[in-house]
C-alpha cells in the first residue's frame, strides 16, 4: 500500500478539500463562537447540502461535510449571509489562531481580534497555511493544543513563546504581548522559516536557528490543567458528540435552548461550550456524562468517507468502545488526523485490516498485525 498522502494545507470554506463523501468544508467561526441564529443556519446547510452533520476539529473550527461541488456556491452563499465567510481566501488562511474558549477575561479576544486583523497585512501574505496562533494567557488550558507562536500564561503574568522552545518572554500587558507575537511571525519569515514549498513550522526552524535576543526569554507558561470533561464547567456546560460530530438536530436542538445573544463556542477538545447554560436539551447525540464509553474512543471518518482509509473506522471504535480497558485511537490510515500522536492502543488500517500499536501512533511499530475489524476483540489481544 502506497504511505497516505500529506495535504499539508488545511481545508476552508473558499478552498474546501475533497474527501470519499465529497466535498469538506471548514467554518472558522469569529473568536470561535457562534450565536443561536449561526448555530441554526449551519443546521439548515448540512441538511440541505451536505451529509447532515457538524464536526468540531482539534483547531477549534467547525466543518460540514459531503457538499457536492454544485452545492457549493450556496454553502458559500449561505455562510456569508451568517456573518461567518472571510472576504477572500487568502484572509481565510491567515485567521488560525485558537482562542480559549472557557476565557473570563475579554482582553484575549480583544487581542485575538487585533491579532486576526494584523495578519491580513501584506507582510503576512507568506505565512504557511497550517501556521498557527494559540490565545491562552488564563490558565494555560490550551498547552496541549498546537501553536507555532503562544501567547500564555506564566507565574508571573503573560509570556509569549515560539513553539519549540520551552521558554517564552514576559510581557507587562496584551498590547505588547500582540507586538510581540507579529514581531515573532516577522523574525520566522525574514529568517527563512518558510520552505520553498510554502510549508514550514516555528518547531522546525527554531531547532536550526535559535530566537534573537530580544525575542526570547526565559519564563516557563504555568502547568497546563487536565483537559476538560463535558458537563457543567467554568459557570456554563460544556457538550461533546461521538467523534466531534454532531448531527444538525442535534446542534438545532442546542441553540433552541439558548437565550439571546448567548454564544456557542467551539473548543479544540471537540466539545462545544456555553457560558450560562445549566442543563443540556434532551437529545440522544449530545454527551454531558465524563463516564460515557464512547468518549473513550477517537476516530477519524474513516472508509468510505475517506479515499485514504481502508477500514470502516467509527463502526469498530463504537463496537469496541464499551469493552476498551484504555483510551483507543481507531485510525483509517498511518497519517492519524484525529489523534496524530500517541495513545494507549491505537488500530490502524492497513489493506482493509487492522494493525495495533500500543502506546504508539498510527505510524509506529504494531505489536499485532492483520487483525480482522469484524472479528477483532481487544479483551483476548
Amino acid at each position: 500500500m502506497s504511505a497516505p498522502e500529506i495535504k499539508g494545507w488545511c481545508p476552508g470554506a473558499w478552498r474546501p478539500m475533497r474527501s470519499g463523501d465529497g466535498l469538506v468544508v471548514r467554518v472558522r467561526p469569529w473568536l470561535g463562537q457562534i450565536d443561536r441564529a449561526q448555530a441554526l443556519g449551519l443546521a439548515e446547510l448540512a441538511e440541505q447540502h451536505g451529509s447532515g452533520v457538524i464536526d468540531v476539529t482539534s483547531r477549534a473550527n467547525l466543518q460540514l461535510r459531503g457538499i457536492t461541488d454544485a452545492a457549493h456556491p450556496a454553502v458559500i452563499a449561505g455562510l456569508s449571509a451568517l456573518g461567518l465567510l472571510d472576504e477572500t481566501p487568502e484572509a481565510e488562511a491567515h485567521r488560525n489562531i485558537v482562542l480559549d474558549p472557557f476565557r473570563s477575561d475579554p482582553a484575549q479576544a480583544r487581542l485575538a481580534a487585533a491579532l486576526a486583523e494584523a495578519l491580513q497585512g501584506a507582510e503576512f501574505t507568506a505565512l504557511p497555511n497550517k501556521f498557527g496562533f494559540v490565545v491562552d494567557a488564563e490558565a494555560g488550558r490550551l498547552a496541549e493544543i498546537s501553536g507555532d507562536i503562544r501567547i500564555e500564561a506564566s507565574a508571573e503574568g503573560v509570556i509569549v513563546r515560539a513553539d519549540g522552545c520551552e521558554t517564552g518572554r514576559a510581557v507587562a500587558d496584551m498590547n505588547e504581548a500582540l507586538g510581540t507575537a507579529l514581531a515573532l511571525t516577522r523574525w520566522f519569515i525574514a529568517s527563512g522559516g518558510i520552505g520553498a514549498d510554502g510549508r514550514g513550522r516555528m518547531a522546525r526552524h527554531v531547532a536550526a536557528h535559535p530566537l534573537p535576543a530580544d525575542l526570547a526569554g526565559a519564563v516557563v507558561p504555568v502547568q497546563a490543567p487536565s483537559a476538560p470533561n463535558p458537563g457543567a464547567l467554568h459557570d456554563g456546560l460544556c457538550l461533546a458528540a461521538a467523534f466531534g460530530q454532531f448531527s444538525s438536530d442535534s446542534l438545532r436542538a442546542l441553540a433552541g435552548a439558548l437565550d439571546a445573544g448567548q454564544p456557542i463556542r467551539v473548543t479544540p477538545f471537540r466539545m462545544l461550550f456555553v457560558p450560562g447554560l445549566a442543563q443540556a436539551p434532551a437529545h440522544l447525540d449530545l454527551i454531558t456524562d465524563p463516564a460515557d464509553p464512547l468518549l473513550r474512543v477517537t476516530a477519524c471518518p474513516g472508509a468510505p468517507f475517506c479515499p485514504q482509509a481502508t477500514i470502516a473506522t467509527r463502526p469498530l471504535a463504537r463496537r469496541l468502545a464499551a469493552v476498551t480497558p484504555v483510551p483507543l485511537h481507531v485510525s483509517g490510515c498511518a497519517k492519524g488526523c484525529a489523534l496524530p500522536g500517541p495513545a494507549p492502543l491505537t488500530l490502524t488500517g492497513r489493506m482493509g485490516k487492522c494493525d495495533l500499536v500500543r502506546d504508539g501512533a498510527p505510524w509506529d511499530e504494531p505489536a499485532h498485525r492483520d487483525l480482522d475489524p469484524d472479528t477483532l476483540d481487544l479483551r483476548t489481544l
